[in-house]
């Protein structure tokens, strides 16, 4: 090699290592706008939908929590945030609340053996949750140890597959007044947070078959069946410590492994109902008992 091109090669070879540094670096992003905020995906051929809520300053926290909060069949993610308040709760606890949709004009999820739509068309709604938490990943400072799903009725029934099916995802899940009718194998220990009332007549508290609008007969689980499942699963101590209140029983198993938890709020009396909303009939604050659940079992 010459002199001339001995000169050339060392800045020809400093350019291509700037040009392979900015190709490998991700663009960076604005800082998106606090609030809620409507928002798309594509999965499975199908255009899915949600609603984002991010608190004020998001932008500066290293990483944030994620909560789902799944609606019930024929309910609209709209009608889930208002329902839970789970935006406010975000804003004061600063983690990130995402309302998925379901499929549908009345949408529901396919969780099992409900409902409706996702149920008779096998929509992979497991997929289309872990596509959509890439996403939010990619998208936003997330924390991967701290992802968390809640829902009331189909919603909750799929907040339990979600944590049958994506325990390598979630570490916690909250059914409100759910039943766990699937097959569940889950590849890791997650926490469970259940509340379910007395006088539900949808999803009865003791289980057997009940008529849906949606689906014709369906036949559920008991919610002591849901808790001794898992308590089985994530190696909780079989008594639980009792406790009680005007409107409810709590019931808490611990000792479980790898830092998990099993708690069950009855609701008395509680109708197929977001506990402590104005027409429950109860006082029972659902929302902020869960995040406190919630914050305390990160996934180990």
């Amino acid at each position: 090699m010459n002199h001339r091109a001995r000169k050339l090669a060392v800045p020809l070879a400093a350019l291509v290592l700037v040009f392979a540094v900015v190709r490998s670096t991700p663009a960076r992003r604005p800082p998106a706008n606090p609030g809620t905020t409507s928002n798309s995906i594509n999965f499975g051929g199908l255009k899915r939908t949600y609603l984002l809520h991010l608190p004020e300053g998001h932008e500066k926290d290293s990483a944030l929590p994620v909560v789902f909060v799944l609606h019930g069949a024929t309910q609209s993610p709209e009608s889930a945030e208002t329902m839970s308040r789970m935006s406010a709760k975000a804003d004061k606890e600063r983690f990130i609340a995402v309302y998925p949709r379901g499929t549908g004009n009345l949408p529901t999820w396919n969780a099992g053996n409900c409902c409706a739509y996702a149920l008779d068309h096998k929509i992979d709604d497991v997929g289309f949750l872990r596509a959509l938490i890439d996403k939010l990943e990619r998208e936003y400072s997330v924390d991967p140890r701290r992802i968390y799903s809640t829902g009331i009725s189909n919603g909750a029934m799929m907040s339990y597959r979600v944590a049958c099916e994506l325990a390598d995802e979630f570490a916690a899940v909250s059914p409100v007044e759910g039943a766990l009718n699937l097959d569940c194998r889950p590849s890791a220990p997650v926490s469970v947070l259940i509340f379910h009332g007395t006088a539900d007549r949808l999803v009865p508290y003791n289980g057997g078959s009940t008529p849906f609008q949606l689906s014709g007969r369906r036949n559920d689980t008991s919610v002591k069946s849901a808790v001794d499942f898992w308590i089985k699963q994530d190696g909780c101590a079989p008594a639980a410590q009792h406790e009680s209140a005007s409107e409810f029983r709590r019931d808490t198993y611990s000792g479980c492994s790898r830092g998990t938890a099993v708690q069950l709020y009855t609701i008395e009396g509680g109708r197929h109902m977001w506990p402590g909303v104005a027409v429950s009939g109860n006082h029972v604050p659902a929302t902020d008992i869960m995040w406190r659940f919630f914050a305390a079992h990160p996934k180990p």
